[in-house]
């Protein structure tokens, strides 16, 4: 059996750390990585210490993902990896984070101020938001999906 090229090692953790999500529309996971190494992990769910998301508490289950964002009381995965590398004492500058998704807006915007250099993603997420889009390109992170076979 061949070794795992270090991107697949990465999105293969990634898709293990969305299995923790509490959010009842959609999981996703994230691995920040610095010199190769993991320096935290994240998911998408409800801030830490309240409850969990539920249809109760979901104000948008029949909503669009990219609809009335602003009701969703989720912390997504890319802002947790940043969250827990400054909780613990990490830098993040020159990073790599592996998401299970494109990040949206927020995320995008967190993470060029987090100094993340490089977004490797397994599944497209508002592609077409050009302003996104060039903020990555002027920002210099580069982008590279990396879809999984197993």
């Amino acid at each position: 059996m061949a070794r795992m090229d270090i991107d697949t090692y990465f999105m293969s953790i990634a898709e293990l750390v969305k299995k923790r999500s509490t959010c009842i529309k959609q999981h996703v996971g994230a691995v920040l990585v610095k010199e190769g190494h993991i320096i935290s992990t994240g998911y998408n769910g409800s801030p830490r210490g309240l409850p969990h998301c539920s249809e109760e508490t979901c104000l948008r289950q029949t909503l669009s993902s990219l609809e009335k964002s602003h009701l969703c009381r989720g912390v997504h995965a890319e802002q947790n990896t940043i969250i827990q590398a400054a909780i613990h004492g990490v830098s993040t500058e020159n990073s790599t984070i592996y998401s299970t998704h494109f990040p949206c807006m927020s995320c995008t915007k967190i993470l060029i101020n987090a100094g993340v250099k490089e977004i490797v993603y397994g599944r497209d997420y508002d592609l077409d938001n050009e302003i996104k889009m060039s903020m990555i390109r002027d920002a210099g992170v580069r982008t590279k999906k990396l879809l999984l076979t197993d």
